[in-house]
């Protein structure tokens, strides 16, 4: 878990922006976003599914506009 000390020299916002970066950093927010709500399997393979196709478009297009170069 993260923990920041807050230093004599150091205001409120600066201690609390270090938090932030640390919570960040070890993915906290989104592994609590992704436990709040329970997910069937279904949900699961439909949003790889779309990721999946999401991917591979980004990938097409980037060929697509590397060929045009050429």
């Amino acid at each position: 878990m993260p923990g920041v000390k807050v230093y004599p020299n150091e205001s409120f916002d600066e201690a609390y922006r270090r938090f932030k970066k640390q919570t960040d950093r070890n993915l906290i927010v989104t592994e609590a976003r992704a436990r709040r709500n329970f997910e069937p399997m279904t949900e699961i393979r439909k949003k790889q599914k779309i990721a999946a196709r999401k991917k591979m478009l980004k990938r097409l297009y980037m060929l697509r506009r590397y060929e045009s170069r050429l």
